[in-house]
C-alpha cells in the first residue's frame, strides 16, 4: 500500500489525493448522455466508477452496446414494417420517412434500456 502524503495549508494537513488515471477513449453521444444520467440520478454508481478509474471504460462500453443495438433494432424494425431497398428505389421520400420513424423507435428503446437505466 502506498503512503499518503499531506500538504500543509494554514494549520491543517490536507491529504494529497488524486483520481486514478483512465485511458482516453472516444466517447460519443450515448456515452455522454449516460454519464450525465449517472451523475445526476445514480450518484453512488457514478462516484464508484469515477474513483475506481473505470468510468470511461464503462461509458465506452455503453456507447458501443447502444450503437450495436441501434443497428440491430433498425434492421429488425425495417424488416417487420416492409421497408426494403425496392421501396427506396420506387418511393425514396416514403422510404426516408419510414426509416426516420424506425430509427426514432429504435433510439427510444435504447435510451430507456441502456442510457437512462
Amino acid at each position: 500500500m502506498s503512503e499518503i502524503t499531506y500538504t500543509k495549508q494554514a494549520d491543517y494537513l490536507i491529504p494529497d489525493l488524486t483520481l486514478p488515471t483512465e485511458p482516453e477513449l472516444p466517447l460519443g453521444r450515448y456515452a455522454l448522455m449516460h454519464r450525465d444520467y449517472l451523475e445526476q440520478h445514480k450518484r453512488v454508481t457514478y462516484l464508484n466508477l469515477l474513483t475506481s478509474g473505470r468510468l470511461n471504460a464503462h461509458l465506452y462500453q455503453t456507447e458501443q452496446t447502444a450503437l450495436q443495438r441501434l443497428e440491430l433494432l433498425t434492421k429488425q424494425l425495417a424488416a417487420e414494417q416492409g421497408v426494403t431497398e425496392e421501396l427506396k428505389e420506387k418511393a425514396p421520400m416514403q422510404w426516408l420517412g419510414m426509416m426516420n420513424n424506425i430509427r426514432s423507435q429504435a433510439e427510444e428503446a435504447i435510451l430507456s434500456e441502456l442510457i437512462y437505466n
